[in-house]
């Protein structure tokens, strides 16, 4: 599936840059065109792979380049005011040759929260391509203005995307891990899972062919429909094949395997999509009642096992309860993993944002406290530094 990623804010920003450098690393072809924008200058010079052209300031004359300290109306207000800006990036895009948009943003701090729901009514004004969104939820220890933005950001996000895609801080970082490891580790858990799904499809020309195959239609068809999405992940390392026989064999399942060995192909991929779907989801939730669900394994083509994707799909069918459960291999001749990625659309039963919503109503009543604290954060930053922006922008 061909891409045109915008990230939205640092987050944003920063997992689009760790997109290119998946596809850089595997040849996955999936961001067709990558686009920062940003209140805050010292987080787009700080990108490695976004293209410098690429990069968009907006709000120099509101905050002079220093971000908007976590006030979710300013950033809002600020993508309103600069979409022109942001639209001339846009305009270098060859959206002839996307599938869809994908604009990633943090939700908890000012510019992505305020700003990606903002640019998502625009896209979707004017493309006829789908616009889809990643949202990343603040964990709970990152303080209480943040869970505010995301609970609000939220709302008004998921309401102008096709589908918003959803990540969880809270569900990923572990204890006493420092703040930014963490979250260098959390990009890289973002960009594995949804690396191979975007990538399923986007075989290159000589490459291998899937038996069952998993294109963009199917995905776009999966996210058809909005709400909310999640994704599981499930792996088990394989070791490269020599002359037969041995692990790998098990996952050929073709005529030269006799009836043992398919059956063993069958049971392990089938325990890949129940770990994949039961295990840890980018937004946990109940599986049961998901509108739509797609499973696609990925991995060397002589170790998928089309038998043992059609009765993953049986088993995600009855999990879920849906009708609408699509399946396909991904081959990828020199991976050393087999792997099954599930995307489950239209998730209903979510504690996470039950306690958003909570949230958000609650703040209604401390929202002049609120605002003040943003308004602090953001005085601070522009008093700590006046000096001229960078020609750059």
């Amino acid at each position: 599936m061909k891409l045109a990623m915008i990230g939205f804010g640092q987050a944003g920003g920063k997992i689009v840059d760790k997109f290119l450098e998946y596809d850089e690393r595997t040849g996955s072809g999936i961001v067709r065109s990558a686009v920062a924008v940003n209140t805050a200058k010292a987080d787009l010079l700080g990108l490695e792979r976004v293209p410098e052209d690429n990069r968009v300031l907006i709000g120099q004359a509101r905050v002079k380049g220093h971000g908007v300290g976590a006030d979710n109306e300013l950033g809002a207000e600020i993508a309103e005011e600069d979409i022109d800006e942001v639209q001339g990036a846009i305009d270098n895009i060859p959206v002839h040759e996307v599938d869809a948009f994908l604009i990633v943003a943090g939700l908890g701090g000012g510019t992505g929260s305020g700003g990606s729901p903002v640019l998502a009514k625009h896209l979707k004004r004017i493309y006829t391509e789908p616009v889809y969104g990643m949202g990343v939820l603040p964990g709970g220890d990152e303080g209480g203005i943040y869970t505010l933005n995301a609970a609000r950001s939220f709302q008004t996000f998921v309401r102008e995307v096709d589908n918003l895609l959803v990540f969880d801080n809270d569900a990923w970082r572990k204890s006493g891990e420092s703040v930014q490891g963490g979250y260098d580790e959390i990009n890289d858990e973002i960009v594995k899972r949804f690396g191979i799904l975007f990538g399923a499809g986007e075989v290159e020309q000589g490459g291998a062919v899937a038996e069952s195959v998993v294109d963009s239609s199917e995905i776009i068809n999966t996210l058809a429909g909005g709400g909310v999405s999640t994704v599981g992940y499930a792996a088990e390392e394989v070791e490269p094949e020599k002359g037969g026989g041995g692990l790998l064999s098990r996952f050929k399942g073709d005529d030269s395997d006799d009836g043992m060995d398919t059956a063993n192909t069958t049971n392990r991929i089938t325990s890949l999509v129940r770990k994949a779907a039961l295990g840890r989801l980018t937004l946990p939730c109940e599986i049961d009642g998901a509108e739509r669900a797609l499973l696609v394994l990925s991995g060397p083509p002589k170790h998928l096992n089309r038998k043992g994707i059609e009765r993953g799909r049986k088993w995600l069918e009855e999990q879920t309860g849906s009708m609408e459960v699509r399946g396909g291999d991904y081959p990828v001749p020199d991976s050393g993993y087999v792997a099954s990625v599930i995307l489950l659309s239209g998730v209903h039963n979510v504690p996470r944002i039950k306690e958003l919503q909570q949230v958000a109503i609650e703040a209604q009543d401390n929202i002049d406290e609120i605002r003040q604290e943003s308004k602090a954060n953001l005085d601070e930053l522009v008093e700590d530094d006046d000096d001229e922006l960078d020609p750059l922008f």
